[in-house]
């Protein structure tokens, strides 16, 4: 089985429920298993503008679905919580949003037949909305690209948004 690291965020209606929410339906696949939950953070939105504030947390999931797939069950979940993507270039606000940050140490880039995804998520490391979760619960975790540690990556942020602590584990 593969380890993935997810990012999840909601910055519409019960954003704490629709993060718990997608934990559940995503654990609730015969084909995941939860390993480990971060607490909850709020954070400002960050490359859009808007008055909804996040919620963040990231979750570890053992999996034996390929990297697309399990891309493909990210985006089914987001599509049953009422996410609605936006067809335009650019951020919207959201119910929830679901990330692979990484999937154990591989690296992936594909952008063909209707697929996009890559791994590592490619902005993460100037992200503290993802970084601060994975402190949490996988500091020591390598970036396989960068061959840096989640926290030092963290360390080498410029100007890291504000990331506070909104909510104690969940799971």
């Amino acid at each position: 089985m593969a380890l993935a690291y997810l990012s999840l965020g909601s910055n519409l209606g019960d954003r704490v429920g629709f993060i718990q929410q997608a934990t559940s339906l995503l654990a609730g696949d015969e084909k995941i298993k939860l390993v480990s939950t971060s607490s909850f953070y709020e954070t400002e939105p960050v490359d859009f503008k808007t008055d909804n504030w996040f919620v963040n947390a990231a979750i570890i999931i053992s999996t034996t679905y390929y990297p697309e797939e399990l891309l493909n069950v990210c985006l089914r979940v987001e599509s049953q919580l009422g996410r609605k993507r936006n067809d335009e270039s650019g951020y919207n606000d959201r119910t929830i949003d679901i990330d692979i940050m990484f999937y154990d140490n591989r690296i992936i880039d594909e952008h063909e037949n209707g697929i996009e995804l890559t791994i590592p998520h490619p902005r993460m490391h100037e992200r503290a909305f993802m970084l601060v979760p994975m402190l949490e619960i996988a500091p020591s975790y390598i970036h396989p690209i960068f061959n840096k540690t989640v926290s030092d990556l963290y360390d080498e942020i410029e100007s890291p948004e504000d990331v506070v602590l909104y909510g104690t584990r969940f799971i």
